[in-house]
C-alpha cells in the first residue's frame, strides 16, 4: 500500500496528488512523526497475525509512544487462497462455488456478482420469480453478515451477551438457507439463468415469521448497548473518518455512509428489482465507530423491509412458475427428464464435464454487498473457462482506512476502530 505524503496545509484545504483530489489526512500507512523518529521511547509492537481480535488473520505493526499510536501498518496476505487464479482453471459452471468462499459471511452476494457477469455476457434472461428470490436471499444474507459483525465487534469490547443474542437470529437465517438449498452456508443456489431449485413449500411462512421478529430483535440489541456507558465511551468520537477522506480512500458501504456520503448501489445503480422496492439509504454524519455501528443497525431494519416486499411479490406467482431460464446449452435439465430423455442426459453430461461456452468479451459487474461495492471483472475468450477473473473487494479498500482512523488514537481503542471497518480477511487476501 502506498504512503500518501502529508504536507502542512490550512484546515480543510484540499491537496492534489497526481491529478486526484485527496484531503490532507488520508494515509494508508500511518508514519511515525518526524520529531519522534529515532526516539528510543517509541516501541514497535506486533498485533497478530491472529484471528479473534482482528476479524480475520491480520497483522498490525504498531508504533507506540506510551499508549498513543504514532505509527501503524497493516500487513495482509496470511489468508491468500488464490481463488481468482483457480477460477481461471475451472469451467464457468464449476467456478460458481468459489466466490462464495471469498467472503464467507456474505456468500450469496459474492455468488450473485459472478453469476450476473456470466448472464450479461450470455445475454441470458432470468425469470422474474428467480430475481425476486435472489433479492430476498441477498437481504437475508446482508442481515446475516451484519449480525456476525455486531456480535463479534461487541465481543471484542467485552460485551459477550450480544454475541449470543445475534447468533440466535443468525441461526434462523441459516435455517432458512438450509430449507431452500440443503446447506446453511456456501449454497451454490444462484445459477446462470436463475436458481438451482424451485422455492420449497413452507419457505414463505417461515420467512414471514423472521420478518415479524427481526425488528424487535434489533430493538433489543440497541437496548443492550445504546445507553451503556462503557460502550458509549469506546465508540463515540473514536476512529473518525471524514466524508472527504472516505471518498479519497475509495470507501463504500456502511463505512462510506457513516461518514455522511449518501451512496448506495441498490438505489443509485439499481440491479435486480431494487428499483421496484421502497427502502431508505441509511447515513450518519460523524464517521466514528458509533456511527458505523448505527448504520449497521439501521440497514438491518431496511433489509427486513425489502424482504417483506420480495415475499409479497413472490407469493403472487403460481406454484411451479419458472425459476430458471430454459436454455439447455447453459442450464441443467430438470432431474425428472434424465430418466426419459437422451437429449437431456447429454446436455446434463456436457455441462457438468465440459461446461458451456461464453461469448468473447469482458464485463465488470458491481453490486452492494454488506461491506460495500463488490465488483467482478470477467474476461472471456469464447471458451469454456474464464480467461481472467478479478474481484473488487470492499474489505480490502476498507482496511486502507485503518491508518487514517487511527490518527492520534490510543492503543486501547485500536481493536474497536479496526473492527468497526467490518473487514473480512478472506475477502482482503483472496
Amino acid at each position: 500500500m502506498a504512503t500518501v505524503e502529508r504536507h502542512p496545509v490550512q484546515p480543510g484545504k484540499q491537496l492534489i496528488y497526481e491529478g486526484t483530489r485527496i484531503p490532507p489526512r488520508c494515509p494508508t500507512i500511518l508514519d511515525v512523526p518526524a520529531h519522534l523518529a529515532g526516539n528510543e521511547d517509541i516501541n514497535q509492537i506486533n498485533f497478530g497475525p491472529n484471528h479473534p481480535s482482528t476479524h480475520g488473520v491480520l497483522r498490525l505493526v504498531v508504533d507506540l509512544d506510551g499508549e498513543l499510536v504514532v505509527g501503524l501498518r497493516a500487513v495482509i496476505g496470511y489468508l491468500h487462497t488464490g481463488f481468482e487464479k483457480t477460477m481461471e482453471q475451472k469451467s464457468w459452471w464449476k467456478c460458481i462455488t468459489y466466490p462464495e468462499r471469498i467472503d464467507y459471511l456474505s456468500f450469496q452476494t459474492n455468488e450473485l456478482v459472478f453469476v450476473l457477469a456470466i448472464e450479461r455476457l450470455l445475454a441470458l434472461e432470468v425469470p422474474e420469480k428467480a430475481t425476486w428470490m435472489r433479492m430476498c436471499l441477498l437481504e437475508l444474507n446482508r442481515i446475516h453478515s451484519h449480525l456476525v459483525w455486531l456480535g463479534t465487534a461487541c465481543l471484542e469490547l467485552g460485551a459477550i451477551s450480544m454475541f449470543w443474542y445475534t447468533f440466535r437470529e443468525r441461526d434462523q437465517i441459516l435455517d432458512l438457507s438450509e430449507m431452500v438449498c440443503g446447506t446453511r452456508m456456501h449454497t451454490r443456489y444462484f445459477q446462470a439463468g436463475g436458481l438451482a431449485e424451485d422455492i420449497p413449500t413452507g419457505f414463505y411462512d417461515e420467512c414471514w415469521k423472521f420478518v415479524e421478529q427481526m425488528p424487535k430483535a434489533v430493538d433489543q440489541y440497541e437496548d443492550m448497548v445504546d445507553r451503556n456507558r462503557i460502550w458509549l465511551e469506546r465508540t463515540k468520537g473514536l476512529g473518525l473518518l471524514s466524508a472527504d477522506d472516505a471518498i479519497a480512500l475509495g470507501q463504500s458501504g456502511p463505512c462510506l455512509r457513516a461518514s455522511g456520503v449518501d451512496w448506495d448501489l441498490r438505489r443509485d445503480q439499481p440491479y435486480l428489482f431494487y428499483d421496484r422496492v421502497y427502502f431508505t439509504v441509511c447515513t450518519r454524519e460523524h464517521g466514528d465507530v458509533w456511527d458505523r455501528y448505527k448504520v449497521h443497525m439501521d440497514e438491518m431494519r431496511q433489509s427486513v423491509r425489502i424482504i417483506a416486499q420480495c415475499l409479497e411479490q413472490l407469493q403472487k406467482f403460481e406454484p411451479g412458475a419458472p425459476w430458471i431460464a430454459d436454455d439447455r446449452k447453459v442450464v441443467l435439465p430438470p432431474r425428472e427428464e434424465l430418466h426419459t430423455s437422451m437429449e437431456s442426459l447429454i446436455h446434463h453430461f456436457k455441462i457438468v464435464t465440459e461446461g458451456y461456452r461464453v461469448p468473447e468479451g469482458e464485463i465488470y459487474t458491481t453490486i452492494e454487498s454488506p461491506r460495500g461495492e463488490m465488483g467482478c471483472y470477467v474476461v472471456s475468450d469464447g471458451g469454456a473457462k474464464p480467461w481472467r477473473v478479478k474481484f473488487r473487494a470492499p474489505s480490502f479498500v476498507a482496511l486502507q482506512a485503518t491508518a487514517t482512523c487511527m490518527h492520534e488514537a490510543l492503543i486501547a481503542d485500536m481493536i474497536a476502530i479496526a473492527g468497526s471497518l467490518d473487514t473480512v480477511m478472506g475477502e482482503v487476501d483472496r
